[in-house]
C-alpha cells in the first residue's frame, strides 16, 4: 500500500527538456512508477503537488526547467525489469526497418508483447530501454502480442506528440496481411461496426460489436487472394480501437486464421496442421510524416517465413485464384 508518512520529506524534480509540453498529471504517473492513479490525481486535487510554487490542474502543460514539488509519499519498491537474453536482443537488433533521431520502425516479432505487465516482466519496450539505456522510448501506438510487423517507437517527446497527433488526424496509414477463415462478401468491403470493449467472466479483455454504446471503427477490407473457403486480405485501419481487425473480421464471418479468441475452432485446427502456429495477421506497413515538416515516408515489413509457409502449403493443397483488384 502506498501512503503518505510524515517522516518523508517533500521532493522537488526539475522538468527536464524532453517533458516540454507534456502534462503534469502524465508526468507524475511516469515518475512516481507504482503509486496508484488515484492517489497521483488526489494529491493534484489537494494542491499539494506544485508547478514553480503554484497550484495546477491535472491538464497542466508543463516546460523545460519547470520545478515540480511531489508531496512525502512512501513508494513501494520497483520491480526491476528483467534483462532480455542475448537471443532476444539480437533478435530486435536485426528487426529494425527504419530509425532517426527521433524514431524508430522495427518489425515486432509474433509472441513478444509490446509490454510487460499482467505476469510478463518483460515486453518489447522493456527490452529496447535495456538496450539503449537512458534513451526516452515510448511506444506511439500497440500490436497484440501474437501480431507481428511494423510498431512505430518514439525517441523523444516531441516525437510521440507528432505520431499521436497523425494518428488521430488520420495522417499514419496501418495497412495488415491477414488470412480470413472465410470469404468476403465482396472484393472489396469497408466495415464501420462500432466497437465496444469490457471483459468476460474471467476477466479477459473481450470486445464486440454493439451499434448503440460502442465507439466508431472503420477497417477497410481488400480481397488479394482465395484459397478455397480462405481469403488473403490487404487490411487498412482507418482507426485504432482494440482488436478492431480481429472483431471486424469475425463480424464478417471471416475471422482472422489462428485467432483463439474470436476465430473458427475448426478453421483454426485444420490450419494447424498445414503448420500455422500463430495468429495470421501481420503489420505489413505504415505510411507517415517522420516529422511534422517532413514528406511521408512508407516503412514495409516483409511477411514472416512462418506466414508464407502456411501460404505455399495452401497453394499445393488448395490451389490459388489472384484477384487483381488495386
Amino acid at each position: 500500500m502506498v501512503t503518505r508518512t510524515p517522516g518523508l520529506r517533500a521532493e522537488l524534480v526539475r522538468v527536464p527538456s524532453g517533458a516540454t509540453g507534456q502534462r503534469i498529471d502524465n508526468f507524475l504517473l511516469a515518475t512516481l512508477k507504482g503509486v496508484p492513479r488515484s492517489l497521483v490525481y488526489r494529491i493534484l486535487r489537494s494542491g499539494e503537488v506544485r508547478v514553480n510554487k503554484g497550484r495546477v490542474r491535472p491538464g497542466h502543460r508543463l516546460t523545460a526547467g519547470d520545478q515540480v514539488r511531489i508531496p512525502p509519499l512512501r513508494r513501494p519498491e520497483v520491480e526491476v525489469p528483467a534483462a532480455p537474453s542475448r537471443q532476444l536482443t539480437e533478435t530486435l537488433a536485426a528487426a529494425i526497418l527504419f530509425e532517426d533521431s527521433h524514431l524508430l520502425v522495427i518489425d515486432k516479432p509474433a509472441g513478444l508483447a509490446v509490454h510487460g505487465g499482467s505476469g510478463l516482466r518483460l515486453g518489447l519496450i522493456e527490452a529496447l530501454r535495456a538496450m539503449r539505456p537512458g534513451a526516452e522510448l515510448e511506444l506511439a501506438h500497440r500490436l497484440d502480442r501474437d501480431t507481428s510487423g511494423c510498431l512505430a517507437i518514439s525517441k523523444r517527446r516531441s516525437a510521440l506528440r507528432a505520431l499521436h497527433a497523425q494518428l488521430r488526424d488520420g495522417g499514419m496509414e496501418k495497412r495488415y496481411t491477414a488470412l480470413l477463415c472465410g470469404r468476403l462478401p465482396e472484393s472489396r468491403v469497408r466495415c464501420q461496426a462500432p466497437l465496444l470493449k469490457g471483459q468476460s467472466r474471467g476477466g479477459e479483455r473481450i470486445v464486440r460489436v454493439d451499434r448503440d454504446a460502442g465507439k466508431p471503427a472503420e477497417t477497410r477490407f481488400r480481397r488479394c487472394r482465395t484459397f478455397g473457403d480462405l481469403t488473403l486480405a490487404d487490411i487498412t485501419l482507418m482507426t485504432g480501437r482494440t482488436h478492431q481487425i480481429r472483431v471486424h473480421a469475425a463480424h464478417l464471418g471471416a475471422p482472422v486464421a489462428g485467432d483463439d479468441k474470436y476465430g473458427d475452432a475448426d478453421a483454426n485446427r485444420r490450419l494447424l496442421g498445414l503448420g500455422l502456429h500463430r495468429m495470421f495477421l501481420h503489420a505489413s506497413s505504415l505510411r507517415f510524416r517522420p516529422r511534422l515538416d517532413a514528406e511521408p515516408i512508407v516503412v514495409e515489413a516483409a511477411l514472416p517465413d512462418a506466414l508464407r509457409t502456411v501460404l505455399d502449403a495452401l497453394e499445393r493443397t488448395t490451389g490459388t485464384s489472384a484477384t487483381g483488384e488495386r
